[in-house]
């Protein structure tokens, strides 16, 4: 019995959130920038500020109308118009402004009638014309480093000029360590919020060995699915603890008490209980974390939050941070579940609050913050 018993995955202490999102903060090391084409770019994280030359070069005009000196339309109007020293040049948009002009006044503004010009209305200096310089800046980034690439970014970034950038790419290999349909789904979610927050996940097949994994170097960070518990098979903490250096085992984080986190070498290792609710928890608090460390991406909240008030009480253990379904209904936030959090809650849930680990819960009324599920 006693030998039996030392295989056991055993929990000596629940560490605190705080503590191990400290873990991650102190040991995760952003990963080596490289330079990749704009056309792959999106959701990447830059790691140097992207810069364009300056653009256009000279004055060009943004509208189809007469190139004028605003100057020459001071006093002009409808019954008194201004009369223009030399009958004025039609230009096109994009096309550059002609010497002597800073304005572009639509075609209804200016009357041409037998080689004599007035101008109708007044025109302001600049109107209609983008000037040097006015569309990007060598001085002023465009994005600056560790912002991560939308679509209106590698838009601009082409329309630029900008054929390649430098990002972080964190590349995260996500291993279900069992066949089972909830693993293998929980797999499948933590590889696409990867892919979508900028990593690039690689996912492998069920049961692949873990150990040949940890002991690869084909990826900067690592999170196991499946086996933290004391179950008979359940060794993948014992694993990560022979093969690297284990950093804590237990989370106070509820659903999710049972994840690990650790290091092989400079690698981060992040393992997930094999449970969908939970699994999903930990990589919420923690995984996102690790990911933005690998990518130097400043923490801040990432994701639209929705401010709602509590339909009915949350309660909650001080010392655990818990993760909470909600579903909104009439403009308030309804929580589903608390502890065990069931897949028909999480399916009909239109987010989740967090309840800290030094809060005992939410009072009915409480207006609370509701963020999005990947």
């Amino acid at each position: 019995m006693a030998a039996a018993s030392e295989t056991i995955q055993t929990i000596a202490r629940l560490t605190p959130l705080a503590e191990v999102l400290a873990m991650v903060d102190l040991g995760v090391k952003p990963v080596t920038p490289r330079a990749i084409d704009l056309t792959a770019a999106a959701g990447r994280t830059l790691a140097v500020d992207a810069t364009a030359p300056a653009r256009p070069n000279s004055a060009i005009a943004l509208l189809d109308g007469w190139a004028v000196s605003a100057d020459a339309t001071l006093g002009a109007g409808g019954y008194s118009p201004a009369v223009l020293p030399l009958t004025p040049q039609r230009v096109e948009v994009g096309q550059p402004m002609p010497p002597d002009t800073d304005s572009v006044a639509l075609f209804d503004a200016v009357k041409v009638s037998g080689g004599r010009a007035e101008a109708l209305v007044i025109i302001n200096p600049g109107d209609g014309v983008l000037p040097a310089g006015g569309d990007s800046d060598p001085a002023i980034p465009l994005r600056r480093a560790g912002e991560r690439l939308r679509a209106t970014d590698l838009a601009a970034f082409a329309a630029a000029g900008i054929a390649r950038i430098t990002v972080r790419e964190p590349r995260i290999r996500v291993l279900p360590l069992r066949g089972s349909a909830i693993i293998n789904a929980a797999a499948r979610l933590v590889a696409s919020d990867i892919e979508r927050r900028g990593g690039s996940a690689r996912l492998d097949d069920a049961g692949r060995d873990l150990g040949v994994a940890l002991a690869a170097e084909s990826a900067d960070a690592i999170v196991a699915i499946g086996g933290t518990g004391q179950g008979r098979n359940d060794n993948s903490v014992h694993m990560l603890a022979r093969e690297g250096r284990l950093a804590a085992h237990g989370i106070a984080l509820t659903p999710g008490e049972t994840a690990a986190f650790g290091f092989v070498g400079p690698r981060p290792v992040l393992m997930l209980p094999g449970r969908l609710d939970a699994a999903l928890a930990v990589w919420l608090m923690v995984g996102r974390r690790i990911l933005e460390r690998l990518a130097a991406t400043p923490h801040r909240e990432s994701e639209p939050v929705e401010m709602l008030t509590l339909a009915r009480k949350v309660t909650s253990t001080i010392g655990l941070a818990e993760v909470v379904p909600v579903r909104r209904n009439a403009g308030n936030a309804e929580p589903l579940a608390t502890k065990y959090l069931p897949i028909s809650s999480l399916a009909r849930s239109d987010g989740w609050i967090l309840v800290p680990a030094d809060s005992e819960g939410y009072a009915a009324g409480s207006a609370v913050q509701v963020r999005p599920w990947p």
